[in-house]
Formats: structure tokens, C-alpha cells, sequence
């Protein structure tokens, strides 16, 4: 049994209806199981309101109840907007107020409660995906029903997954990151593996549970890979049935993919690119050892089909039927960062700073709005990050920028974590180290990128979605004692 995402309702295949669909932190779904759940959560949320083009917003977090409602809205035709409870109350009450659903679906309690039940002007969406913002209202980005068609379709065509794949999910449900495996494992009639960040905190028995269930792909950003690496356990003994790496929501750094080939050297790395305006992602490539000996930084990929990628006065623009629909209530925005492209289909300017090759290799140089002036040069951050994660000894590296009270650029700070030189406690580099590491990242980068300080500390900090969070090193910078 799988979900077709052409006609969005459940099907027979050669997957058996009692095989494992959903493996929760709560209780773990058959097939079989799934459908029924979701067919009575269809039922349920048409009482209090949900209807075709009629949201649904769901708040939990990695319950088996999550992952119906999400199936049941899309049996609905209701848009589903998923809310992690990662995120307060607070913001939930935000994207209500902006939605206006019919209901918000408590994946905890498993209960309803009452909401507006406003269409949306937007027909045949299939979810609204909520960016996190670092100021303002969170902005609604609106994905349509054909667009995750094509994500299913391109995910089980190109990507090598094989039959009934079982998938490691780790992001919240409001990362477009978790996408790939909630519409990948109901086109395939494949397995999804439900991670709690409780058990998360707990190696041993997070890694042992999923030895358990047999995980046969790894999705996560690469930052969240790369913190698994201090556990032994993370390895081909342990995690048998793992063959494929997929990473998106930031760049791979060399270092890292060279490290995970050597831990696992049988299994792909797939490198995935695009913003959640483009269905969570527009490009793909296989990084293997002939890769790495050509390129650092790591190119993106090549398009997926049906993807046109463009790259304007130095902007990737991405043009397909992936592409939103617009953002909610936003024709500010809309007018600013969609356009109509010659063929008629959709384009997105994705504010992403990028370079192509011939043949269509398409390498991402950072964000437009990452892009500092200092000294009268422009900089990319994630340039010098590429090349403090290189420094020998380092497991990570990341850079954060000391500006003025009018927001202007000071200096460059330097962070790297690992065992080799990060203590317990972040501390500045002695000055015959940081001699040493200036000479070495001099050998990369230009002298103006060269950080004047480096600090080394235990980790690197995170934000929700375990992208390196540069506001905490800055914080972290602050606190060292002079």
C-alpha cells in the first residue's frame, strides 16, 4: 500500500497493507493502520469545518497523530500547516491569526479546537509552510498539490532510494526539510522513523532505535550529521541498512563529506539545494570520491526535471511548477520575489548568491543577504566558513561578523569546535596558534576574509532547524573573559 500523490488517496501495491508506515516517538503506524487513522481524522476534521482549500493547522510534535493529520488534510483537500512545538504558543497564535484555519488539530491531545475556517484565495494547495524569520511575522509560503507530486516523482526517479525505503526523520514538521520524507515515504509505500528530541538527547538509545527499525536513509542538514560524529556508535556496524546520506537546508562542507565517506564509505551523499519556495528542493548531486577531488566548496547539483535554474546579475532564479504559489496575504512580496517566466511557468528569485558551469553544475556562493561590506570589499561568510572547517583538527567552523551600534561590519570572528582544539569552555587561540591557523587560512582565502580573532569552543550553537545560528557566536564572543 502507499499514497498516490497524483489522485491523493491510498492505493494497492506490492507493499503489504500490515508493513510499517510510521514509526512515532509515541506508537508506530502499519500501512493498514495509517489509513484508517487518517480516513477517521478526515471525517473528524470535516466536523469542525475542514473542507477543500480550507486550512488546517497542526500542532504537535513527532507524534504517529501528526502524521495523520498531515495524510487525512491531504485526503481533505485542506491544506495542512504544520506548527512544531519547538516553537511557543506565542507563535502559533501568530500563524492563526494569518491562516485563520478551520481548526488547529493538537497532535498531543488529539483534539480539535475551533478555529475560523476561511478559505484561502489560493486553490489546490497542499500545505503552508511558515519560514522562521528572524524579524516580523513569519511569512506563509504556499505549495501547491502538484508541486509535491513532483517532489514525490523526483525523489523516487533520481534519487537511487530503492523499494520501500525507511527514513530517519529528525527536522520538525515546520522545516520544509521534513518534507522529503512525509512525501517520499507515502509515494513509495516506504517507512518514516519519527525522532523525538528527547531521544535524540539520549545517543545510545536513539542510534539503537534506529538500527531497530532498519533506516535506510538519513535525512537531515549536514550540521546535524556532522554532531553525530562524536559517537562511536554513528557507523556501518551499528546502522547496517544505511545507504544514502540527504542533505539540504545548508551547504555541505567538503571536510564533512570526506569525513562521512570515510565512516561510511558504501553509502551515497546525496547534496540538495533550494529554498522552501521551491518544495523544499531544485537541485541534486551524488557526492563521490571523484566529486571531492575536484571541487571545494561542493557544487549543488544539477536541476531536477521540469526545473529550469537561472542565475541573474549573480541571483539563482529557479523556474517550474515547484515553485509556490505566492506567499499568504503578501503581494508585497510576491511582486518582489515571483515572476512569470517566457514559457508561462512559475519563477522564484531565491536571494541566493550563485555560480553555474557549463553543463548546467550549479555551485550556491551564499546569501545576498549574508553578503557583508567590510573595508570596502564584499564578503561571503560562507566562504570562510568552508575554509575554518578545513583547518586541521577542526570538526566545525563558522564565522560571525563584530559590527558597530549603526550595523556596520568591524572585524571578521572565527569559530571552530572539535576535540582536537576546543576545550570545555570557548576560549581565544594563544598567539602562536592563531599565527599558525591565519597562515594556513591565508593559503585559502584573501587576506581581507582572513578573520582577526578565532575562538575555539565545545560546539557550535544551532538554531531550530540546526542551521549554525551566528547572533549565539557573537554572544559566545561577548562572553569570553578578556
Amino acid at each position: 500500500m502507499r499514497f498516490d500523490l497524483k489522485s491523493f488517496d491510498f492505493v494497492e501495491c506490492e507493499r503489504a497493507p500490515d508493513a510499517l508506515a510510521v514509526a512515532a516517538a509515541d506508537r508506530n503506524l502499519s500501512w493498514a493502520q495509517l489509513r484508517a487513522e487518517a480516513l477517521a481524522w478526515a471525517d473528524a476534521a470535516r466536523a469542525h469545518g475542514a473542507a477543500p482549500d480550507v486550512p488546517v493547522a497542526i500542532y504537535g510534535h513527532k507524534q504517529a497523530s501528526f502524521f495523520v493529520a498531515m495524510v487525512g488534510a491531504l485526503l481533505v483537500g485542506a491544506p495542512f500547516v504544520p506548527v512544531d512545538t519547538i516553537y511557543p504558543p506565542e507563535r502559533l497564535r501568530c500563524i492563526v491569526e494569518i491562516v485563520r484555519p478551520a481548526a488547529v488539530f493538537d497532535a498531543a491531545a488529539g483534539r480539535f479546537e475551533p478555529g475560523h475556517g476561511a478559505p484561502l484565495a489560493e486553490r489546490g494547495l497542499a500545505y503552508v509552510m511558515f519560514t522562521s524569520g528572524s524579524t516580523g511575522d513569519p511569512k506563509g509560503v504556499q505549495i501547491g498539490r502538484e508541486s509535491v507530486g513532483l517532489l514525490g516523482d523526483w525523489m523516487l526517479g533520481s534519487f537511487g532510494l530503492g523499494d520501500a525505503p525507511v527514513f530517519m526523520n529528525q527536522a520538525p514538521f515546520s522545516f520544509d526539510l521534513s518534507m522529503y520524507e512525509v512525501f517520499a515515504t507515502l509515494a513509495s509505500g516506504g517507512a518514516c522513523v519519527l525522532n523525538a528530541r528527547e531521544l535524540i538527547a539520549t545517543p545510545v538509545a536513539w542510534i539503537a532505535r534506529l538500527a531497530e527499525q532498519g533506516i535506510t536513509v538519513w535525512v537531515s542538514t549536514p550540521s546535524f550529521a556532522h554532531q553525530q560524529l562524536a559517537n562511536r556508535d554513528f557507523s556501518p556496524a551499528t546502522l547496517p541498512t544505511l545507504r544514502t546520506f540527504l542533505f539540504c537546508g545548508e551547504p555541505l562542507p567538503a571536510a564533512l563529506a570526506k569525513k562521512l565517506r570515510q565512516r561510511f564509505p558504501d553509502a551515497a551523499i546525496l547534496n540538495t539545494y533550494g529554498p522552501t519556495e521551491a518544495t523544499v528542493a531544485t537541485t541534486w548531486i551524488q557526492i563521490t570520491d571523484a566529486v571531492l577531488a575536484r571541487h571545494d566548496p561542493l557544487p549543488v547539483g544539477h536541476a531536477k526535471p521540469d526545473c529550469e535554474l537561472l542565475v541573474t546579475d549573480g541571483e539563482i532564479c529557479i523556474v517550474g511548477d515547484h515553485v509556490m504559489r505566492g506567499y499568504l496575504n503578501r503581494a508585497d512580496l510576491n511582486e518582489q520575489k515571483l515572476f512569470v517566466h517566457a514559457d508561462g511557468r512559475r519563477g522564484f528569485r531565491t536571494g541566493d548568491l550563485g555560480q553555474m558551469e557549463e553543463g548546467g553544475l550549479l555551485f550556491c556562493r551564499g546569501r545576498m543577504d549574508d553578503q557583508i561590506k567590510l573595508n570596502g570589499y564584499r564578503i561571503e561568510l560562507a566562504e570562510i566558513d568552508e575554509a575554518l572547517h578545513g583547518l586541521p583538527g577542526a570538526e566545525g567552523g563558522a564565522c560571525a561578523v563584530l559590527r558597530r551600534p549603526d550595523g556596520t561590519a568591524v572585524r571578521l570572528i572565527g569559530f571552530v569546535t572539535g576535540a582536537a582544539v576546543a576545550g570545555e569552555q570557548p576560549a581565544f587561540l594563544d598567539a602562536q596558534a592563531l599565527s599558525n591557523w591565519k597562515d594556513l587560512l591565508a593559503q585559502r582565502l584573501p587576506p581581507y576574509m582572513v578573520p582577526s580573532e578565532l575562538v575555539a569552543c565545545p560546539a557550535l550553537p544551532m538554531s531550530n532547524n540546526h542551521k549554525i545560528d551566528r547572533k549565539k557566536l557573537i554572544d559566545i564572543y561577548a562572553g569570553i573573559p578578556a
